[in-house]
């Protein structure tokens, strides 16, 4: 090939080198803004402002010293109402002081469905809003305040430098025969959830497994949580999160550019899952998101 024509080549796979290495930081880049969008929005996790766990009974709230759920000073009136929980049921009576709407309509009586059973019942009093979530056995008011100080004051995310060679196409292997592994949360439960298989690659010339679970039934994404040694310092001390397209092919695409915090970095009222032992990796993973400094 002439000199002339070999160096035009050259240059056009250079070139086209880095369009592609332009498109991946730009992907990444769009990734990240709306990871804070989400993050900042009036149901992000920077509004949610308490996790109040509902005794047999009933449960009064409002900002009256003694509620069982006590809102935030100057948020709603001494009585905003009260939570009657018989069992697995939860039932919502408004105070006649107290404009409660849920869906935009006056609220004055409402049996309320919780997270598990699908999307939960909302009821809101002025920038405050209460949902049910259950967990084991156990229930709870989450409310979340569109005026928590944490929202207006976010200071932004700090992350690892965006780094190609963090996207790892690794290796599927998938288990044959159904199986669960066990999660612990921050509340000291543990949850068992299916386990289709795991994923095994190499960084730094050592090879690593990771084991996702399906949170739902017909996700088409695997939910990894794990720890790595950059949970020392840099990053989120209990673990971090990540989500990865079903494999094909026997592969699977391990973003780790697009490594997150979990909730409870932002907000001591989450009831976060916790990295399983086998998912505590003993390697840095010198890219994604970076603990939150607030």
């Amino acid at each position: 090939m002439p000199p002339r024509i070999l160096a035009i080549v050259v240059a056009a796979l250079l070139l086209s080198c880095d369009r592609k290495a332009s498109d991946y930081t730009t992907s990444i880049e769009t990734w990240r803004r709306e990871r804070v969008q989400r993050l900042t929005a009036d149901d992000g996790w920077l509004t949610v402002a308490g996790l109040y766990w509902l005794e047999e009974g009933d449960n009064r709230a409002g900002t009256e010293s003694g509620s069982r759920i006590l809102l935030p000073p100057g948020t709603a009136p001494p009585r905003m109402g009260v939570f009657r929980r018989a069992k697995d049921d939860v039932t919502f009576t408004a105070d006649p002081s107290a404009t409660v709407t849920s869906g935009g309509r006056p609220v004055t009586t409402i049996q309320m469905k919780y997270d598990t059973t699908g999307t939960p019942d909302v009821i809101t009093l002025n920038d405050l809003t209460m949902f049910i979530i259950k967990r084991g056995d156990r229930l709870a008011v989450r409310l979340r305040d569109k005026n928590r100080s944490e929202r207006r004051e976010f200071a932004g995310l700090d992350y690892y430098p965006i780094r190609s060679e963090y996207r790892i196409a690794a290796e599927w292997v998938p288990y044959e025969a159904q199986r669960t592994i066990a999660v612990p949360n921050v509340l000291g439960m543990t949850e068992e959830l299916p386990c289709p298989g795991y994923a095994r690659f190499t960084i730094g010339g050592k090879e690593h497994r990771l084991e996702p679970v399906i949170e739902e039934p017909g996700d088409q994404e695997l939910f990894f949580i794990f720890a790595d040694q950059t949970n020392e310092s840099e990053t989120y001390q209990s673990g971090r999160f990540l989500y990865a397209p079903k494999p094909q092919d026997g592969a699977i695409v391990l973003d780790f550019n697009k490594a997150y915090n979990p909730p409870c970095s932002f907000t001591p009222f989450a009831t976060c899952p916790l990295p399983p032992p086998q998912n505590r990796l003993a390697a840095r993973i010198e890219a994604g998101e970076k603990r939150y400094r607030h």
